[in-house]
């Protein structure tokens, strides 16, 4: 239950931050595309960054699943050890923010087909690696795990990407890009060092 907490935290955290979903809307104005355009935009650009985040944590959550079949004490130790350093090295690095960014203004082609696959290339190149470490985690478990963290992670970020995007373009939302990526990194290794703690001493 704990790493289901986690997982939903960080993907509405993640949904939340601006840096993805904002060049989309800048481009859309500046082509002047419909809210129509801008969502369908939107779900294949999240769509590909999701296929990515998956990729990669489907192959931490497989080679975790194996660990903890041939060295079963390894899920309740070294996993939630995992999870707690991992939200350290959050903490310590917030204010060194790496996160993919990509400024609608310099995109400089002309056509739609064009810009859906210049934004979704770059959005497949930048996996979520805030979560990567409860995948891990959830396949030292089981896989039914793995495959919840999955849909929950899919279904919360394109969800919320899609509703923040059409509420900013219609510029009914107003929020400080900077200081939210900023906290960012604090509140995710808050919530993996949570997740690590709570994993270790309740099971």
């Amino acid at each position: 239950m704990e790493i289901l907490t986690g997982a939903i935290i960080i993907s509405l955290l993640h949904a939340l931050i601006p840096n993805h979903w904002l060049p989309v809307i800048a481009i859309g104005r500046q082509y002047k595309w419909s809210i129509g355009e801008v969502t369908q935009v939107t779900f294949l650009t999240a769509l590909a960054h999701v296929l990515s985040t998956l990729l990669i944590g489907w192959a931490l959550g497989l080679t975790g699943h194996q660990l903890a079949l041939n060295i079963e004490h390894i899920t309740h130790f070294a996993a939630p050890v995992i999870l707690t350093l991992m939200g350290i090295v959050y903490i310590y690095r917030h204010y060194k923010h790496r996160h993919f960014h990509l400024q609608g203004d310099h995109i400089k082609v002309t056509s739609k087909r064009n810009i859906i696959i210049s934004l979704s290339i770059a959005m497949f190149m930048s996996p979520c690696m805030e979560i990567e470490a409860l995948f891990l985690m959830a396949g030292m478990q089981s896989i039914q795990l793995l495959v919840t963290i999955s849909l929950v992670y899919a279904l919360v970020t394109i969800a919320g990407m899609l509703l923040l995007v059409r509420v900013a373009y219609r510029g009914l939302l107003k929020f400080d890009s900077h200081k939210l990526e900023h906290n960012a990194g604090i509140i995710t290794g808050a919530t993996l060092i949570l997740t690590g703690l709570a994993s270790a001493f309740i099971h």
